[in-house]
């Protein structure tokens, strides 16, 4: 299986280095297009196998998969210069570009997935959304496969693209505000802040990992460290007191206007 990924920026060159890293790609099976060579020659520092070009149409030539990873509005030009076969797969990491307009690049026969992942793909940890046009099980269950490598990857309706990006890709930025917060009081009540950062973070991935990896709900967790009388249920009261909740809330809802 080869892919071609065309743009090197900070998304394209995250799912290059993550690929790479997998079991089901080899780095040698992976070419990334770019108009500069800079970002290029930094992959293939990194990756010596990885093919790069800065040849649009030489990167997608013998692709099974094309992940255009470039800015929306740059999307319709790049598609646009490009012969593609049918047979390939083409995946679009612009949040804003919809099927109905992909289809006027590329035509309706061609089988389409939209990607959001988020910035977490460096780490290996993102949370990626996909969506499928003209896609069979094989190929969607091929693209799972390949992104749950680089995280965790959820297969929705396109409908849900919206609502579900403002939970991931923006939500992604409220947490770490949270942790920025966290670790300002810290630093308030006499902690170093890389100490602090650490703390949180790490308190961050825990909360996290309880969710993900046991059948529970937020709820019950807080319930387990909130003793009568103590600390926890003192700050839990305050957040609500002074609306973090519902501050997240319209954070959320805030993306989509």
């Amino acid at each position: 299986m080869k892919i071609a990924i065309i743009g090197a920026g900070n998304m394209g060159g995250a799912i290059a280095r993550g690929l790479a890293q997998g079991t089901l790609v080899r780095a040698a099976d992976i070419i990334v297009s770019n108009p500069s060579t800079g970002k290029l020659d930094a992959l293939q520092a990194d990756y010596p196998e990885m093919n790069v070009t800065t040849d649009n149409s030489v990167a997608v030539k013998n692709a099974d998969i094309v992940i255009l990873a470039v800015k929306p509005w740059l999307v319709d030009q790049v598609l646009g210069a490009l012969r593609l076969d049918l047979r390939q797969i083409v995946a679009s990491v612009a949040a804003s570009v919809t099927f109905e307009q992909l289809v006027k690049s590329v035509g309706p026969e061609q089988t389409l997935f939209r990607l959001i992942p988020n910035t977490a793909i460096s780490q290996l940890e993102s949370m990626t959304l996909l969506s499928s046009r003209n896609a069979d099980k094989e190929q969607e269950r091929l693209m799972l496969d390949l992104f749950n490598e680089l995280g965790m990857a959820i297969l929705i309706p396109e409908s849900q693209m919206a609502a579900t990006t403002a939970l991931t890709s923006c939500g992604i930025a409220y947490v770490l505000k949270y942790i920025q917060a966290a670790m300002q009081a810290g630093i308030e009540l006499g902690i170093y802040p890389k100490d602090a950062q650490k703390m949180v973070a790490q308190s961050v991935k825990g909360a996290a990992s309880l969710i993900l990896n046991g059948d529970t709900h937020p709820s019950v967790e807080i319930d387990k460290v909130c003793t009568p009388g103590g600390m926890t249920i003192k700050g839990v009261n305050e957040l609500d007191h002074e609306g973090f909740g519902s501050a997240v809330i319209k954070a959320m809802k805030a993306c989509l206007k």
